[in-house]
């Protein structure tokens, strides 16, 4: 899978004469990979189009324009690829929240899976001994957390509330998302004329969600204060759809509910017997289902022995570390995490489910940990799931021989990919197995597991 260095984007003096280009890879976000043909001006060229799929001849138009390639997008379909299918939502290729709808379920799977391979191979320069199969859950209405942005628009007379174009400029007029969960996905139109009713509606820049068992919370930033007015109004739209409606007048803390007390948030996980309690801004999983699977997989191939002492880096609320707990038994379990609050709901959570074998710690772990105590307390096992960066600061300051195992779950391919180098190239551990799990189906967002052992890979 093709992937474009990041450069200045030129949008002045394009081309605008339709052209017509062969598709052979996909992107790493999702678009079709082209070069100009001969007889363009800038023939060899790559240009990278959106909703365009490798095997197709399409028809496109120039959108912007750089030193090393050209970006465009897909006008007409001349020749299809039998992978094509067609897109379920009506906003697909304006709204960028999903960009792969076009293609079969089962062929974009396959595409994040050869994404990881190739970032492990090009970047970290390491292939796992074992390609784990694919994990896949609700493809349609997962998402139960998100930040919609807002945009009253003149032209339109109309405020808009949805996810950014697939120009980040823009936010996309939607009137229904089919990935979003359902109770909310389908009241977006009713959730714009809310805004657009409001004397505040030019101080509200976003709305977040987040979806628990029994109640979908939304989280309404506002810049300025709200009238009595807009708050009556907001009551009645929380009322009428079944929203717990927060109020965000300034930084993280202060979210507060609009009225009285909201009900707790919290969901479950069965397989464990353990309910999560969380706050509306707290990081949860966005696939509830994966989720799930995600945790269980991660357990099996961790197998925690009677005994066996585990760390969990970058635990959050406690997502591995509760179930972790479960199995782990006398040996216990270490949560390490760098936001306090986060921190302070884990043991919470854990004081809620019952559990006294999981203890957990704040650390930033991209600085110095010399002195932490629990770096030295000794584990038989490391579990860690970082953001976007990665975790190299933090393996490399971790007493790594006395671990039996490491299980690292990622949101980024490519920081997976170095920090796997890193491990096998550097610090002698071999990368066992490693696959993905469709976190995001219909993105181009690529999670994904891994499983190192110590030892060189011989041969």
């Amino acid at each position: 899978m093709a992937g474009h260095p990041a450069a200045f984007r030129h949008v002045a003096r394009l081309d605008q004469t339709p052209k017509t280009v062969s598709i052979t890879d996909l992107s790493h976000d999702g678009r079709g990979v082209a070069h100009w043909p001969e007889g363009h001006a800038q023939a060899g060229k790559a240009v990278f189009v959106a909703g365009a799929l490798p095997g197709e001849t399409v028809s496109v138009q120039q959108t912007a324009r750089s030193k090393h390639f050209d970006e465009a997008k897909t006008l007409e379909v001349l020749a299809a690829s039998p992978d094509r299918v067609t897109p379920r939502c009506p906003h697909f290729g304006v709204c960028a929240g999903c960009v792969l709808q076009h293609l079969d379920e089962s062929k974009q799977i396959a595409y994040k899976q050869q994404v990881l391979l190739d970032n492990l191979q090009r970047i970290g320069h390491v292939s796992p001994a074992a390609v784990l199969p694919p994990l896949q859950a609700d493809s349609w209405g997962y998402r139960r957390k998100g930040r919609l942005s807002v945009r009253r628009v003149e032209k339109k007379d109309k405020t808009l509330v949805g996810f950014r174009e697939t120009d980040p400029r823009f936010v996309a007029d939607l009137r229904e998302c089919h990935t979003v969960v359902p109770q909310l996905g389908f009241k977006l139109d009713a959730l714009s004329a809310l805004v657009d009713g409001m004397d505040g509606r030019s101080h509200i820049p976003q709305i977040e969600f987040i979806a628990g068992d029994a109640a979908t919370a939304l989280v309404f930033r506002h810049l300025q204060p709200l009238s009595d007015s807009d708050r009556t109004k907001l009551a009645a739209f929380g009322e009428a759809h079944g929203f717990v409606i927060f109020l965000q007048p300034g930084g993280l803390d202060s979210v507060h509910p609009l009225v009285g007390e909201a009900p707790q948030l919290s969901f479950h996980l069965p397989q464990w017997q353990i309910e999560f309690l969380f706050k509306p801004l707290d990081f949860i999983q966005v696939n509830a289902k994966l989720n799930e699977a995600m945790i269980a997989r991660a357990l099996e191939l961790l197998d925690v022995q009677p005994g066996e002492r585990v760390l969990d880096l970058f635990c959050g609320l406690g997502n591995f570390t509760l179930p972790l707990a479960r199995a782990a038994g006398a040996g216990g379990v270490v949560g390490v995490e760098g936001d306090a609050g986060l921190v302070a709901r884990a043991r919470a959570n854990a004081e809620h489910n019952g559990l006294t074998n999981a203890s957990f710690h704040a650390a930033d772990l991209a600085q110095d940990l010399a002195g932490q105590p629990w770096l030295k307390q000794g584990f038989d096992k490391l579990l860690l799931d970082p953001a976007r960066a990665g975790a190299i600061e933090v393996l490399k300051q971790l007493p790594l021989k006395g671990l039996k195992k490491i299980v690292y779950v990622s949101c980024h391919p490519g920081s997976l990919a170095r920090d796997a180098g890193w491990l096998v190239n550097e610090a002698g551990w071999q990368l066992q197995e490693a696959g993905v799990m469709d976190m995001f189906p219909h993105t181009a967002h690529v999670e994904s597991i891994a499983v190192f052992t110590p030892g060189k890979k011989k041969g």
